[in-house]
């Protein structure tokens, strides 16, 4: 799925990422809601975003999530099994949300790390994160 150079970028990313999960999460799920409103129907628990805490929290849960997806690109399946079950059987989380995030993925990363985040890294975290939301949507099927 991904090449050398790819794997490399992606890594390269997550170790600026490291650290800042709650915040970039935080900040991601704030543009979902901004920009996608029907999204927050899944965050019942988020629906004011007024309270920083829960908010920095389920960032820093989503965050894990990608950070074990990147310590496990050649074993994605395995990885998000348990992540997949929830999100297809008991969350019930329409699959065609996760491209949704992905932009905003995308968009907080280019605002955090401007010309760190160069046009071949987005390419490669484009790749892999697609990559996951086609693990996290097999279950569906």
């Amino acid at each position: 799925m991904l090449s050398a150079q790819e794997r490399a970028q992606i890594a390269q990313v997550w170790d600026l990422i490291a650290g800042h999960e709650a915040q970039f999460g935080a900040e991601l799920l704030l543009r979902l809601f901004t920009v996608y409103p029907g999204t927050k129907v899944y965050f019942p628990h988020l629906s004011s975003c007024q309270d920083a805490t829960q908010l920095l929290s389920h960032g820093q849960r989503m965050l894990a999530a990608v950070g074990a997806a990147v310590q496990h690109m050649d074993h994605l399946r395995a990885a998000l099994s348990p992540l997949a079950d929830l999100h297809a059987l008991v969350l019930r989380v329409d699959p065609a949300n996760f491209p949704l995030l992905i932009q905003c993925f995308h968009v907080v990363l280019a605002s955090h790390l401007q010309d760190e985040f160069t046009v071949e890294m987005q390419a490669a975290w484009d790749k892999f994160l697609t990559g996951v939301a086609v693990v996290l949507t097999e279950k569906y099927r």
